[in-house]
């Protein structure tokens, strides 16, 4: 299965952060299978399987990203899924032990799609790209 493409998943309600998302995540060399404005969409894309990470802001409309990385937590077919959360709010990132407890990685916004796709290829395990 290593060899496979990796499935991700994007969400957060500013498009323009929503578009370098998916730029970065393409970089990376993985699927972009949903790029969504909220929360709930989020949810219901990781739900639909397969999905090796959720890249997630973490104030949403709807679910924020902290809910929907506990609802993926809760669920035995979704746990496994990676969680990547990003928020312009470092208080927000670390309050009630969002890191540590819901997530596998953050970053801080703004940050340039090298960076994000750097660290999508890092927790997904997928060498540099040339």
């Amino acid at each position: 299965m290593t060899d496979s493409v990796k499935r991700v998943v994007v969400a957060d309600d500013d498009a323009d952060i929503r578009t370098l998302m998916v730029i970065a995540a393409e970089r990376a060399g993985v699927e972009v299978v949903a790029a969504v404005d909220n929360g709930r969409l989020a949810l219901d894309a990781v739900r639909a399987g397969g999905i090796d990470l959720a890249v997630l802001d973490i104030s949403m409309p709807g679910l924020n990203g902290v809910q929907v990385a506990e609802s993926i937590r809760a669920d035995s077919e979704m746990k496994k899924t990676l969680i990547l959360m990003v928020s312009a709010s470092v208080q927000l990132l670390t309050d009630h032990g969002v890191v540590a407890d819901r997530s596998d990685g953050f970053m801080i916004k703004p940050f340039s799609p090298k960076a994000l796709s750097g660290r999508i290829r890092e927790m997904l395990g997928i060498g540099a790209i040339a």
